[in-house]
């Protein structure tokens, strides 16, 4: 079954390489994008999107027992460390695949419900096989993880389409502390036909600044680091006839969860295309406690 994967992706990544050498990325984001300073960096500080950029989930489905999966791991941490492309507001989502765990390594950030999540994907993208590592833009663009001209030009055309409206608030009100959260998420109705089939309101949790020392598998000897791992991954609702969402959920933060490192994000997504809609984030170290 590894070989199988691995000739995936490996079929993947040339056809990646031929397509992404004609695709016109501007060479400063490029250039920007691999002179940062990456996952081992000192510094937790990150850039910050324009106040109009359009949001752009990107998704990394990943393994720590997989060997190709750092550079994946790393291109992810940076394209949401440096925001590099214009227009876009960069919301990363890794999540890590189970079918790795056999390989000699436990993925302790591993879930069957991301390679749940996977194989959906590759039913609507026709491809033969789940792989890792494999990156997804706003639900309608797939390729090799670590391909970072594509994952820019991805980024860039996903930043030019209209979404609706999604908004996460800390609910008025609402008692917080620094285990349990309370939110709104809405979202307007009629949406000028940006929501014509019916979606799912999705709600994730993401950690960053998350390590672990490897020491079997592939990977063995390895420090891998990681960003905007998604650690809770829940499906809020779905959008109603006139494109009108609105939920209240709670959240309770396990103990081992940093609440400095956690993002929410809420994400509209086509139930059928599986395309991203409308997406927004709040880092829950802003909420008041």
């Amino acid at each position: 079954m590894k070989n199988v994967w691995r000739g995936a992706a490996a079929t993947m990544m040339v056809a990646g390489a031929l397509l992404s050498a004609a695709l016109p990325v501007p060479f400063a984001v490029h250039a920007s994008l691999h002179s940062s300073q990456g996952p081992n960096a000192s510094t937790n500080s990150a850039a910050h999107p324009a106040p109009h950029a359009t949001p752009v989930i990107v998704e990394l489905f990943t393994s720590e027992g997989c060997s190709d999966c750092p550079p994946a791991d790393r291109l992810l941490y940076q394209l949401a460390q440096t925001q590099p492309v214009p227009g876009a507001e960069i919301i990363a989502l890794e999540q890590h695949v189970d079918y790795w765990d056999y390989e000699g390594w436990r993925d302790p950030f591993s879930s069957s419900q991301f390679t749940l999540r996977q194989k959906e994907y590759i039913c609507v993208f026709n491809a033969p096989t789940p792989y890792t590592p494999q990156m997804i833009v706003d639900g309608t663009t797939q390729f090799v993880g670590s391909d970072g001209l594509r994952a820019l030009a991805a980024i860039a055309k996903a930043a030019q389409t209209p979404k609706a409206d999604l908004q996460i608030e800390q609910r008025s009100g609402a008692n917080s502390s620094q285990r349990a959260v309370s939110l709104r998420v809405s979202l307007p109705g009629l949406n000028g036909g940006i929501l014509r089939h019916g979606a799912d309101v999705l709600l994730a949790i993401t950690e960053d600044n998350l390590a672990s020392n490897v020491t079997r598998g592939e990977n063995a000897g390895v420090q891998m680091n990681h960003r905007a791992v998604v650690r809770e991954l829940r499906v809020l609702g779905r959008v109603n006839s006139d494109g009108a969402f609105s939920a209240n959920p709670d959240l309770s933060l396990p103990q081992n969860w940093k609440r400095e490192n956690l993002h929410v994000v809420a994400f509209v997504q086509d139930h059928g295309t599986r395309q991203i809609r409308a997406a927004s984030t709040l880092s829950l170290a802003e909420i008041a406690r």
